[in-house]
């Protein structure tokens, strides 16, 4: 299993249309076959900066989400609303303490 990190940053005045967005396709995206997690962060400094952490069995799992249209139909929308550009960290879970 492995994370994967995406940092968002929106306009201001774009950040209900994402949350919106958000909302209406947030279980879309955790029942994509392989995703085992999603959750949404906002950072409590910078409310225009978004945080994605979504769990994955494998690589093949999420370059299929990738490559999906469901994928395509999120980031087209989201990729509008950006003041800065994302960036994206695929990351080994080594442990987890609940």
């Amino acid at each position: 299993m492995f994370v994967r990190i995406v940092k968002m940053s929106f306009h201001s005045e774009h950040i209900p249309k994402f949350l919106e967005n958000f909302e209406l396709m947030k279980e879309k995206i955790r029942n994509v076959p392989g995703n085992r997690l999603l959750e949404l962060y906002q950072d409590k400094n910078n409310p225009e900066l978004f945080f994605t952490y979504s769990y994955w069995e494998t690589e093949i799992d999420l370059e299929n989400y990738r490559n999906s249209e469901l994928f395509y139909d999120v980031w087209q929308f989201t990729k509008q609303l950006f003041n800065a550009k994302p960036e994206a960290w695929s990351a080994n879970k080594l442990v987890s303490l609940v």
